[in-house]
């Protein structure tokens, strides 16, 4: 195994700018998380917190355990762009390691989602009622999953450039 800088080696450049491109998404994606995660880490700790409904106590663990989750899964690469080199000598950026790395980031996503959705719910059911918490549930669900999957997947045809 040679020691080629990303400058001399293309193949070695799109890695490191494929990798890149994927912490700077996730610099924008684990602020988010990070606020839901600290809103549900002192709910608990307001006094009327204790009278909520048995249920709503099972979708705020829901919410966070998945957001708890969802920053691990995030942070991630991050972690492996810090600990892989410096200390197993192996190449930071390589394309096996872009592409586990962008599948945590998918799985946090994923997590953040289901994050999203409990609070959204738990949120809705405490000011309105269950059926109205579970309308806008769907709702805001379904957009996430439009904007954040859908779009990205299949409305982008590979052939437009």
């Amino acid at each position: 195994m040679s020691n080629v800088s990303t400058r001399e080696d293309p193949k070695a450049e799109e890695v490191d700018d494929q990798f890149r491109a994927l912490m700077e998404g996730l610099r924008t994606s684990i602020p988010g998380v990070v606020v839901l995660f600290s809103f549900l880490l002192v709910l608990p700790l307001q006094s009327p917190f204790a009278e909520i409904k048995t249920s709503n106590t099972i979708v705020y663990y829901t919410a966070f355990t998945t957001a708890a989750l969802s920053s691990v899964l995030l942070i991630a690469p991050s972690v492996h762009q810090r600990v892989r080199a410096p200390i197993s000598g192996i190449q930071r950026r390589t394309m096996s390691h872009v592409m586990f790395a962008t599948k945590l980031a998918i799985v946090g996503t994923v997590f953040f989602l289901i994050s999203i959705s409990a609070v959204v719910y738990l949120v809705s059911s405490l000011v309105f009622s269950n059926s109205a918490a579970a309308v806008a549930t769907a709702a805001i669900t379904a957009i996430a999953v439009w904007a954040w999957f859908y779009v990205p997947l299949l409305e982008f045809d590979t052939n437009d450039e």
